[in-house]
């Protein structure tokens, strides 16, 4: 049975609704999941996405800042929304959602990105970011004979050599310090979560799914990362078929920094 999850941060649902919409009438996915929405709950546009045939919507959501939002074509039944880090952020949301057989839990992320100086002695946004991601150590891959889990998002860190355009010149730019990193992938495999992204791109291929707004010409100079993630539970990354990063969408008009990345799996 095919199954298929997105990961957007569309960088305020309401500014880029035209292109929620263009991006869903062409590719469908099931479960859409979408990071840094910049919305309050009551002004949410559930009504332009139920048009759109999502029915199931979730949403965590705040005036100007952050915000999470998982929209599905399946029904959808919310199990947390998690404050880390005890800050008040709407930055995580957790539902299941029945696909071939499975109850997936599907966590929804968008971790913080840290400010621009790599110290979290003189940075409170990079200590905020570094205790946020060792806090996510507590969010496990459950699994079992009729459960698995996926967590997807805005992870802010792009964790291997081959996930940005320079190793050696971001080595001290945050999103690829090595502070952040390894923590980053003690915290992935502490939880026993599979990236899938990487199953089906291994390195050395390169993978980015942002492209600064600083850039004249984002596509020829092509200086990006990968801060955005889809993992799931060892039972069911062997059901993976497909990994699209959606590329082609940092050139839309009035496009997010980000772009879509969608995950397609064959279930029993």
């Amino acid at each position: 049975m095919p199954f298929s999850i997105a990961t957007w941060n569309i960088n305020s649902v309401r500014l880029r609704m035209p292109l929620i919409e263009q991006f869903v009438s062409r590719y469908r996915p099931d479960v859409l999941c979408l990071q840094e929405t910049k919305c309050p709950d009551d002004l949410f546009p559930l009504k332009a996405l139920r048009k759109l045939g999502y029915a199931h919507i979730e949403i965590s959501g705040q005036k100007g800042y952050h915000g999470v939002a998982t929209i599905s074509l399946r029904p959808l039944e919310i199990v947390e929304k998690r404050d880390f880090c005890t800050m008040g952020d709407c930055r995580h949301l957790a539902a299941n959602v029945e696909a071939g057989g499975h109850k997936i839990l599907v966590h929804n992320f968008y971790v913080p990105a840290g400010g621009d100086e790599p110290d979290p002695a003189i940075n409170p946004k990079f200590r905020h970011k570094l205790d946020f991601v060792a806090e996510m150590h507590g969010v496990p891959a459950m699994s079992g004979e009729a459960a698995a889990s996926i967590l997807v998002g805005d992870l802010n860190i792009a964790p291997l050599e081959a996930d940005v355009w320079s190793h050696r010149q971001l080595l001290n730019v945050v999103s690829h310090t090595p502070i952040e990193t390894e923590s980053f992938e003690a915290m992935r495999r502490a939880g026993n979560w599979v990236d899938l992204m990487r199953q089906a791109i291994p390195e050395p291929e390169r993978i980015y799914t942002w492209w600064s707004y600083r850039a004249k010409d984002w596509e020829a100079s092509n200086r990006g990362r990968r801060l955005d993630h889809v993992w799931s539970s060892a039972n069911i990354a062997p059901k993976l078929s497909s990994i699209e990063v959606l590329k082609e969408a940092r050139g839309w008009e009035r496009p997010s920094d980000h772009v879509p990345v969608i995950a397609r799996f064959d279930l029993d």
